[in-house]
């Protein structure tokens, strides 16, 4: 049985990293690929791949093939609300 915690702590795991909140941020207005998430995020390309593929996994990301680049998106609105709620909590 799927219980409401067990789904809640892991989504705030798969956002526990200050580079993965910041794609999260990137992704609010539109879709990018690794190099537009790169301009904007201090981060190697390696490193950068790795944290999307989590997000992905996580269900956190979706993401869409055009030839050789893969744009990034957020796959549900509420995980906006969610990183910019804990982030202005923070500040």
């Amino acid at each position: 049985m799927k219980r409401p915690h067990d789904s809640a702590s892991r989504l705030l795991r798969a956002m526990a990293s200050p580079v993965r909140l910041q794609v999260i941020a990137a992704l609010q207005t539109s879709e990018k690929n690794v190099s537009a998430l790169l301009e904007e995020i201090d981060s190697t390309q390696p490193n950068m791949s790795q944290h999307l593929r989590m997000l992905h996994r996580a269900g956190i990301l979706k993401r869409r093939r055009d030839g050789a680049n893969i744009y990034y998106s957020i796959a549900d609105g509420q995980i906006g609300s969610i990183c910019r709620g804990v982030c202005a909590h923070m500040s």
